[in-house]
């Protein structure tokens, strides 16, 4: 059995090679479209499953696939990755001394079955100048990411607290997946002790 982890994110690659787990990459280049009046809860369940049934359709019997997606939400209102400056100082702004939320779904498949879940953390903004907020925006980090910000590198200095899974807002929720993982039988946990021996 391999693993195949069906996103082009670095971040995600990270994570996973931080559990200790063997995998390659199959990026799936999807529709992302919704329908209207879906919440973040069934927008990121939705497309995780079509990244990933769109991977698994190639992959070879015995393969697990683990595809997910990521959004922001303020006041239920999804934000999105950027699209130039203007509208990342805008994201930014309006989630300055906020608290909003960060939903990531995660799909497994393997031989046609399939195990789809979301994680969700409450991420609070402290208050942020123009002057920050431009500042930040200039350095490029912004830009493709949803929400207009990355915990993992400068955006670090915005965040005052979170509440939930941190991993889940670099765009993967290390302890659900762990979970969702041991279903398939698979156990990074038990694989790294027994590296250890």
């Amino acid at each position: 059995m391999g693993l195949i982890l069906a996103s082009g994110s670095p971040r995600r690659r990270q994570l996973l090679e931080q559990i200790g787990l063997t995998f390659v990459v199959r990026s799936s280049d999807v529709d992302e479209s919704v329908s209207p009046g879906l919440t973040p809860a069934q927008v990121v369940e939705s497309l995780s499953a079509r990244k990933g049934e769109a991977v698994a359709a190639e992959a070879a019997p015995g393969d697990l696939v683990l595809s997910a997606d990521t959004v922001v939400a303020l006041d239920g209102a999804i934000l999105g990755k950027p699209r130039d400056r203007a509208e990342a100082e805008a994201m930014l702004t309006a989630l300055s001394g906020r608290t909003h939320q960060v939903y990531t779904g995660v799909t497994l498949l393997q031989d046609g079955r399939r195990l789809t879940g979301h994680e969700v953390t409450a991420v609070t903004f402290r208050p942020l100048s123009p002057g920050e907020i431009a500042a930040y925006v200039s350095t490029g980090e912004p830009m493709d990411k949803a929400g207009a910000y990355g915990i993992q590198g400068l955006g670090a200095l915005l965040v005052e607290r979170l509440e939930g899974d941190y991993f889940n807002v670099m765009g993967l929720p290390l302890c659900r997946l762990g979970e969702m993982l041991a279903q398939f039988g698979v156990r990074p946990l038990e694989a790294a002790g027994l590296r250890r021996e």
